[in-house]
């Protein structure tokens, strides 16, 4: 079956997560996370009941004051006694069930404010593990490391504290509205009437704080991939000697961050001052209005003083308020970045209802490529491949060679689905590899690559990579066979032994002798190999391919070559060029047709046509 799969996509340029989300204008966004909070929901309710048990008693502890002043002092004798201790008693228990309900509140939202950070953590790195290479030409990974670590640490402060802060001063806020009317319906109306002072200052500079705290974001996020990449290449700043170069620009970048962040500082400090001046501007004019009422006898000193204290509730939870909507900001620009990595939609899928691929025979499995054409997203103009079509029978061994650039590699990566072709099918064993699920297809097929990974692990892990349920007499099997057993007894802990971020222990050549015995661990019926040998000594190379001779019995192998030992032990020889097929025979035929194939041998292996 011929498929043209993403042609559009492939077309254009692969968007950069910036852009995949829709700019929001308002906290909306951090809507967003309720899918991430609703499996907690008992835990919420819990905080909830603890918070609304803990704003009641603190509302409760005015009009505690005002019976105090009115009763207890305003009485004689031992009257006056017994309702002075009655009413510190009551006072005491306030405090009690207030101080009891605020730390359930913190225990509860705690909990889930490292809970809620973990869970999106996991969910957008489970996701950007899923991209295709298409992702990664156009993002960097330390702007997905900012994004999974600084933007959920924001997160983190927004569900652990801010919300609850925010709930407790609403409560606060409306609750200490309703007593401060109750206790002066006249003084009240005044103090309502200038918050609407304070609305606009809020919301206008709400909004430059969340532009500005979404900038300081993006520039640390700069930074960290700047500096993630450059210590990845460490052995090549310090060979061109551009440590202090790398220096200065890693600078110019964290003081660029630095100077964005001051501009959200400010905005948040204004903001504040702002919000400060005129609530409390309001309450001390309310409360000079308060005093002559008392003096007048139109209020009584307890009522005052409960009054006083509920406008300074009120005052405290709208300050409070306003620096909850700073980091709430802050947060809805973090949640909107980590959004944009859960939108990202990878092109290459499994299908919906896959295939199952045929159960292989002890010969490896076939292989058809049919009429393949492709261009990579970013050169839509330059076919990688074009029209390219090749059959592999089970058990066949192939070489691929030609110049740099004619589509090698590209090869590879369409075998492994890591792109669709844009014209053209490919078939494993009679069936369209789109058919089938990605993780069925790339099970079936080993790579060696050229550029060997080896993960932070030790030999023996960095081994059953190759298969995760392998033990550890299969692993130690397949390290024998790529000649690899024998330097990984001689580390200091043998096959213990930590190798090290991305090998930096070991040679290049044991490197490939690690990633060897992994695709020979995995033991799949087709396999792939980048010029597997080259980096190897020649005694390395001999015991290699040695084992790799034995290892191509019985399974399909495609190799890219260079090398002449490996190019003659092939049933056939591919020659690419510009990404079209321009010979195909053994080794003597090409040889003799004194064509390209010809040519490089005589560069690269010293042969004469």
């Amino acid at each position: 079956m011929t498929t043209q799969t993403n042609t559009e996509q492939a077309a254009k340029p692969a968007k950069s997560p910036q852009t995949a989300v829709a700019k929001k204008a308002s906290l909306a966004t951090l809507a967003e996370l309720l899918p991430f909070l609703k499996p907690y929901l008992r835990q919420f309710l819990l905080a909830g009941l603890a918070l609304l048990v803990a704003a009641c008693a603190t509302l409760a502890v005015p009009y505690a004051f005002k019976q105090m002043i009115d009763l207890g002092f305003g009485g004689n004798g031992d009257k006056s006694a017994d309702h002075i201790n009655l009413y510190f008693l009551a006072l005491f228990g306030v405090a009690s069930v207030l101080a009891i309900a605020t730390a359930a509140r913190f225990y509860m939202v705690s909990w889930l404010g490292e809970r809620v950070p973990a869970d999106i953590r996991s969910a957008v790195y489970a996701h950007v593990v899923t991209q295709s290479p298409k992702f990664f030409e156009t993002t960097q990974r330390g702007e997905v490391l900012s994004r999974l670590t600084t933007d959920t640490t924001l997160i983190q402060s927004v569900v652990g504290t801010s919300i609850s802060m925010a709930l407790r001063n609403v409560l606060l806020f409306f609750g200490g509205m309703v007593m401060l009317f109750i206790t002066s319906v006249k003084l009240t109306a005044i103090i309502f009437g200038a918050l609407f002072l304070v609305v606009a200052p809020i919301v206008i500079f709400g909004r430059r704080v969340r532009k500005l705290s979404r900038d300081t974001q993006d520039r640390i996020a700069d930074a960290s991939a700047m500096a993630g990449e450059i210590l990845n290449a460490m052995p090549t700043v310090q060979a061109f000697t551009h440590e202090k170069i790398e220096s200065q620009r890693f600078s110019k970048l964290v003081e660029d961050a630095f100077v964005t962040a001051m501009r959200r500082i400010r905005a948040r400090s204004l903001l504040t001052m702002i919000a400060i001046l005129l609530v409390f501007g309001a309450i001390v004019f309310v409360l000079w209005l308060g005093a002559h009422a008392v003096i007048e006898g139109t209020m009584t000193g307890g009522s005052l003083g409960q009054f006083i204290l509920y406008a300074a509730i009120v005052a405290g939870s709208i300050g409070a308020l306003s620096e909850v909507l700073g980091e709430a900001q802050r947060a809805a620009g973090a949640t909107e970045r980590l959004l944009e990595l859960l939108a990202e939609e990878s092109p290459i899928q499994s299908p919906a209802v896959p295939k199952p691929l045929p159960q292989h025979s002890a010969g490896g499995a076939t292989l058809s490529l049919k009429d393949i054409t492709f261009h990579y997203p970013s050169r839509p103009d330059s076919p990688a491949l074009a029209h390219l079509s090749l059959t592999i029978p089970a058990g066949e061994t192939i070489a691929i060679v030609g110049p740099s650039g004619a589509g090698k590699s590209t090869l590879f990566q369409m075998l492994l689905r890591l792109y669709d072709p844009q014209q053209g099918s490919i078939l494993l064993d009679g069936v369209d590899i789109t058919e089938l699920d990605l993780h069925t297809l790339r099970e079936a097929i080993g790579i060696v690559p050229q550029d060997t990974v080896v993960f932070s692990a030790n030999a023996m892990e960095n081994i059953r990579y190759g298969r995760a349920g392998a033990t550890d007499d299969e692993v130690i099997a397949a390290a024998k066979m790529a000649a690899a057993h024998e330097f990984i007894e001689l580390l200091p802990e043998g096959y213990q032994s930590f190798l090290g971020e991305r090998g930096v222990r070991l040679s290049g050549g044991q490197r490939q002798r690690i990633a060897i015995a992994r695709a020979m661990l995995k033991n799949p019926p087709l396999l792939l190999l980048d010029e597997a040998t080259s980096p190897l000594d020649a005694e390395s190379e001999r015991l290699v391919q040695s084992a790799l001779e034995a290892a191509m019995v019985g399974r399909t192998t495609v190799v890219i070559a260079h090398r002449l030992a490996t190019v003659k032990r092939a049933d056939r020889i591919v020659v690419l060029e510009h990404g079209q097929i321009v010979e195909m025979g053994t080794h003597a035929e090409l040889v003799a047709l004194d064509g390209l194939y010809a040519s490089l041998a005589a560069l690269q292996f010293g042969v004469q046509g």
